[in-house]
């Protein structure tokens, strides 16, 4: 969303992110604690296959974990049909090296494009459209970053926030307040006021 919004400016009327810093300023402030709250990131960047091979091994485990963590306390918040979609995706291999392309591309291509943008003066490589951001109390976001200015200092528009009461699956946590707050977002950016 973050490069959809740089580099298409014209296309993102406003833009929304949810339980996440730049990622640049994420891997940038990299110490014990980020590394061991978010080690999937380094995981999942190595090499085809080893990542894939290690999860492979027992996908439910791994996906139940991931789920059951970062402040969510258990997997009593998704709800059953969903779980069970996400289950049978997280079964296919292809799925599992799917998403670890998307950390690898997040630890280079996506690293280097972000600071190109920052390399540019001025308002050139920045968000142009209004952005709120959304991070939950008890997730790492929370712990150990400061959203808003992080994000501001991205942003050539005005970016809002608010922290939520949750971990990091906030959609799936709070889905009627989440929906409240997109409607409402999207809602005052859309040039016909419509929901």
């Amino acid at each position: 969303a973050h490069r959809l919004a740089v580099d298409h400016p014209a296309r993102v009327q406003s833009l929304c992110v949810v339980d996440i810093a730049p990622t640049v300023d994420m891997y940038a402030a990299t110490d014990f604690v980020f590394a061991q709250a978010y080690y999937h990131w380094f995981h999942l960047t190595q090499p085809s296959p080893l990542p894939e091979t290690m999860i492979g091994g027992d996908p439910l485990a791994y996906l139940h974990a991931k789920l059951g963590g970062w402040g969510s306390g258990g997997l009593g918040y998704i709800e059953p049909a969903a779980l069970a979609e996400y289950e049978r995706c997280f079964a296919n291999p292809d799925t599992i090296h799917a998403m670890c392309e998307d950390y690898r591309a997040s630890a280079s291509i996506d690293l280097a494009h972000d600071r190109a943008s920052r390399a540019l003066s001025g308002t050139q490589g920045k968000i142009a459209c209004d952005t709120l951001v959304l991070w939950g109390e008890r997730g790492v976001v929370n712990r150990l970053f400061d959203p808003v200015p992080l994000w501001q200092a991205q942003c050539a528009a005005k970016v809002t926030g608010q922290r939520l009461p949750a971990g990091h699956f906030i959609p799936e946590e709070l889905p009627q307040e989440t929906a409240a707050l997109l409607r409402d977002w999207v809602a005052q950016h859309s040039p016909t006021g419509a929901q």
